[in-house]
């Protein structure tokens, strides 16, 4: 009996995605799960207060977040 070998798949990885409404360039993307929520305590003390500036400033500065797949690993 010949067995193959199970490929296993990649985890996925996510990412919350404010997009600038000014300037295509700038956005500002946090890791998260599937449903788009973010571990604010997994994030640098840098981090989560950029993450709560975008909150602030969606429809002003950046758009509604989007969940994206993340290259990051």
């Amino acid at each position: 009996m010949n067995a193959s070998p199970m490929v296993l798949p990649e985890p996925v990885h996510y990412e919350l995605r404010f997009q600038s409404l000014f300037d295509w360039g700038r956005a500002y993307a946090f890791p998260c799960d599937a449903a788009g929520h973010v571990d604010i305590d997994a994030l640098s003390d840098t981090a989560r207060e950029n993450y709560f500036y975008a909150r602030t400033v969606i429809g002003r500065e950046y758009s509604i977040p989007a969940v994206l797949v993340s290259d990051a690993r």
